[in-house]
């Protein structure tokens, strides 16, 4: 196991870098009002706004192009027999934006934040295997884990285990020091956040001297930005919006398979959806390829009700027609003859979302469900919304099969946004993350995915191949799921 685990390390690809002399001009980018008042820097908190933690910060392992585990702070890894114990290389001769080192101190602050059951974060549920970080040496660090776990590189990808000066905690919402390409030099989670080449950046001076990252709420609002050059970028264009930027020499779009997903979540702990055959009723009246069609244009792959990714070595092969005798006979068992009246809230910060609901609210009417669709205001969905009424809208982005099954279905995860509590499913994925086998750690997965298809109170009818609008003044934008982007990459015509 050690032999195979650090020989897939060493080979990793180190990143290549732009050795531009100067950065010049300046990308703009939009970003949500997500948590409002509660937007935060803190890349382990859950108002932290993305678009500007991930220029800030590093994390020890990213996602190469093809998604897999790479070098990031930490250069190599390896495990011990039974992948309980894994040391970790760090990258010497990187600084924060401060001017200090980073070093092993630094990783064992950081995680050990994440770690803390008093803290709180929803960033927990990757890594809470990890019993014990521990500095070896300056440029060490060794994780000592309650279980056996062979991949543990996929967990440290996650987008908020960045790393930030030991003892910076109480600051780092607003001051967002890290040892990314950018540098802080405003905060306005509102209005319009800057920062700026970081020309002390491990891999290369940026490409652009300033990114200027824009609080704008509202999908169409950034439509409207990007069309009037006010943004540089916006990554939720939907089919129906596509036909404005072909044959136009101003814009260019990015086709991205990605293993994001747009649903309906149903909360499991309050009726009619307490009961698993209503849960399963409301999935089953869904046709998912028509909703791929009429909402996406087609470009997706079918979920069948499973988060884990298209690409993602644990997918499960499922099958979900549309059954809408099924969905009617399982309502009537449940004791809901006459069929259900359920209200789905909607917002408009997500595109597809409002076209979804209405597509949705047509098909299950032909088993009994009456969808009555509640629009809410943008801003405060995640606060005022999202996992406190019955029925929402929800999305996720992109997460290897563990994180993604721990995080939104263990039954103490924080973000279980449907509730749902299920011993089986808890003891399911306790026991893949002990087995070393590949075969049989995956054919755990993939009967946690199955039991979730019967159970769960998630419609995930697909997995969103992404639209990417960017000007054409925009160059060096890697093709890929965001998280894997190389910001520093990106250089903008004047």
């Amino acid at each position: 196991m050690k032999r195979l685990l650090a020989s897939a390390c060493v080979a990793a690809l180190a990143m290549t870098g732009t050795a531009l002399a100067e950065p010049k001009g300046t990308f703009r980018q939009a970003h949500e009002y997500g948590f409002g008042d509660q937007s935060s820097l803190d890349p382990i908190s859950k108002g932290r706004i993305f678009q500007i933690t991930e220029k800030l910060m590093s994390r020890l392992v990213r996602p190469d192009m093809e998604g897999k585990p790479s070098p990031d702070l930490a250069t190599s890894w390896e495990a011990n027999e039974d992948a309980t114990v894994w040391t970790l290389t760090l990258r010497e001769g990187v600084k924060f934006h401060d001017g200090s080192d980073f070093d092993a101190a630094d990783v064992v602050y950081s995680l050990n934040r994440v770690l803390d059951p008093d803290g709180d974060s929803p960033a927990r549920s990757a890594v809470k295997m990890i019993t014990d970080v521990a500095a070896v040496d300056p440029m060490t660090v060794k994780l000592t884990l309650d279980t056996p776990f062979a991949d543990m590189p996929l967990q440290l990808m996650d987008y908020r285990l960045r790393m930030i000066p030991d003892g910076s905690g109480d600051t780092i919402a607003t001051t967002g020091i890290g040892t990314g390409p950018f540098k802080l030099e405003k905060f306005d989670p509102q209005g319009t956040t800057v920062v700026v080449a970081n020309m002390d950046y491990f891999e290369a001076p940026p490409g652009v001297e300033r990114m200027e990252i824009i609080g704008i709420p509202d999908a169409q609002a950034r439509l409207q930005a990007l069309l009037g050059g006010q943004i540089d970028m916006e990554s939720g264009i939907t089919p129906q919006q596509r036909v404005m930027f072909d044959g136009s020499d101003k814009f260019y779009i990015q086709e991205v398979p990605t293993g994001n997903w747009r649903g309906i979540v149903f909360r499991t702990d309050v009726e009619p959806f307490s009961d698993p055959r209503v849960r399963k009723a409301v999935r089953m009246a869904a046709d998912r390829d028509a909703l791929l069609a009429l909402v996406e244009g087609g470009n997706g792959t079918v979920a069948c009700d499973t988060p884990v990714g298209p690409a993602d070595q644990y997918r499960a092969d499922l099958s979900c027609p549309q059954d809408i005798d099924g969905a009617k006979a399982l309502l009537t068992e449940a004791g809901f003859t006459d069929g259900i009246d359920v209200d789905v809230h909607v917002a408009t910060l997500e595109a597809t979302w409002p076209a979804m609901a209405e597509a949705y609210q047509a098909q299950a009417a032909e088993a009994g469900i009456r969808v009555n669709i509640v629009q809410v205001p943008t801003d405060g969905f995640w606060s005022e919304v999202w996992m406190k009424k019955d029925v929402v809208m929800t999305r996720w982005n992109e997460r290897p099969a563990d994180q993604a099954l721990h995080e939104i279905y263990l039954s103490t995860a924080k973000w279980n946004e449907s509730y749902y509590k299920d011993e089986g499913l808890d003891a399911m994925l306790a026991e893949a993350r002990r087995e070393l086998d590949f075969d049989k750690r995956k054919a755990i997965y993939v009967k946690a995915q199955e039991h979730l298809q019967e159970t769960a109170g998630t419609l995930i009818p697909y997995h969103v191949t992404k639209l990417i609008g960017a000007t054409s003044r925009v160059k060096n934008l890697d093709p890929v799921e965001n998280m894997s982007i190389r910001w520093y990459k990106i250089t903008v015509d004047e």
